[in-house]
């Protein structure tokens, strides 16, 4: 081969890449120092392994927060459709206030046309069991104690009978709660509205 063939190799050649250069460490001499080449790995070892717990941390926590994420946006979800169910719910409970109206005088009521009464039972009965179905129950019943977390008094009614003190003398209007009130999930659509026994004492008659 000549010179100049030579020359045109060595410049056709593609330069080395400086950080495969750098990977081994060389002696005063041009050999090869294994000392400080593998003081130099290990160097190069614990700055990859410092990267990889950081983004391997990165990961971890962006994962988290998309895990977060998710189960405040499924629980978001829930509020609403249990919102919107409840707020639809309510709008009957006017419905249901008039069936009891119209029940509530037993006597007028069964002197109403038997075919027409038996209608209207009918539909009173298909309302109950949609509300039974999205898990609705009344609340607030004569003789029970005072809660004020499901019953709304309107008046106090006197008694001079000690053991109804703070019961339920006369339920106003009904209530509803929506599931079970001893679980989170159950709450009060409408309190009901009652007059509750105050008890007070007799005083005592002054004879003249």
């Amino acid at each position: 081969m000549s010179d100049e063939e030579t020359k045109n190799d060595i410049e056709n050649q593609e330069p080395e890449d400086p950080s495969e250069v750098l990977e081994f460490e060389f002696n005063e001499d041009g050999e090869e120092d294994l000392k400080k080449t593998l003081r130099k790995f290990r160097a190069d070892l614990k700055v990859c392994k410092t990267e990889k717990e950081e983004y391997l941390t990165g990961w971890q926590k962006e994962r988290a927060d998309f895990a977060n994420y998710k189960k405040s946006e499924d629980d978001r979800r829930v509020m609403i459709s249990e919102a919107l169910r409840e707020r639809i719910l309510a709008r009957f409970l006017t419905v249901m206030d008039s069936f009891n109206m119209a029940f509530a005088n037993s006597e007028m009521w069964n002197k109403v046309d038997e075919n027409w009464r038996k209608g209207v039972e009918y539909i009173y009965g298909q309302m109950n069991a949609i509300f039974e179905e999205y898990g609705v129950k009344e609340i607030g019943v004569a003789g029970e104690s005072f809660d004020p977390n499901i019953h709304q008094p309107v008046e106090m009614m006197p008694t001079d009978k000690k053991e109804e003190d703070h019961k339920v003398a006369e339920v106003i209007q009904k209530g509803y709660k929506l599931g079970d009130l001893s679980a989170q999930a159950g709450r009060v659509i409408r309190p009901a509205r009652v007059n509750v026994y105050e008890f007070k004492e007799k005083e005592p008659e002054i004879e003249l």
